[in-house]
């Protein structure tokens, strides 16, 4: 092999390393970006701006009924919000992909045992993930602007994937207690992943997984 071939072989090598590099740390560098833009612009229920709708993202709900503590402290949020007068209508919207298993059923029945009317309330019986609660929020239930309600880290993603959408939003933190430390490994380092799917979904804008005739919260 002679030296002019064996110094493109290295230069094509050392290449190969940094777009490998590159390519290993975008999705850190992503959700960096992202989290660092927009949890900046998150509100407490003290401090919230008024708006019609707060939305509520689905969690976790056990097969007794029970909402996990981070669903709970979710809904328990929009119904402190709904309360003050903040949003006059929650949109409950979580995961019913089968029989069994039913998130926007229990938030609701979550809601009403906490004073908020039914009719105030509306499920989401689409919202399998985020991109398809803020979707639909926006296709089926034609809301116009909203508070999105859900865990600090969580409200980056979210607020990037409504607003992309075309949908104002606004994120208020539900965090209204201490997760344990398993619970906030988990859920942080999941969210790198899934900033960079929700890259790749606002840049392709496919419908969401269920869809259905418009739903108009009024």
């Amino acid at each position: 092999m002679s030296e002019g071939e064996q110094a493109r072989r290295q230069q094509w090598g050392k290449r190969a390393f940094w777009l490998g590099a590159a390519a290993a740390l975008f999705p850190f560098a992503w959700w960096g970006l992202v989290q660092w833009w927009y949890g900046s612009q998150l509100y407490t229920v003290d401090s919230a701006p008024p708006q019609q709708v707060a939305i509520v993202f689905g969690a976790r709900v056990f097969p007794n009924g029970r909402l996990s503590a981070m669903l709970r402290d979710r809904v328990e949020t929009a119904v402190q919000l709904y309360h003050a007068g903040i949003v006059q209508k929650i949109l409950v919207s979580g995961d019913n992909s089968s029989l069994e298993y039913n998130e926007p059923q229990e938030m609701m029945a979550y809601a009403m045992a906490r004073g908020v009317p039914a009719a105030d309330i509306q499920p989401d019986y689409g919202g399998r993930r985020t991109y398809d609660t803020c979707y639909r929020a926006r296709a089926i239930f034609q809301v116009e602007s909203a508070l999105l309600v859900t865990q600090a880290f969580h409200l980056p993603r979210a607020l990037f994937t409504c607003r992309v959408l075309g949908m104002p939003a606004e994120g208020v933190i539900a965090d209204r207690r201490d997760y344990s430390d398993r619970s906030l490994r988990w859920s942080t380092t999941r969210e790198i992943p899934a900033t960079l799917v929700a890259l790749w979904d606002v840049v392709w804008q496919r419908p969401a997984a269920v869809l259905g005739d418009p739903i108009p919260i009024e």
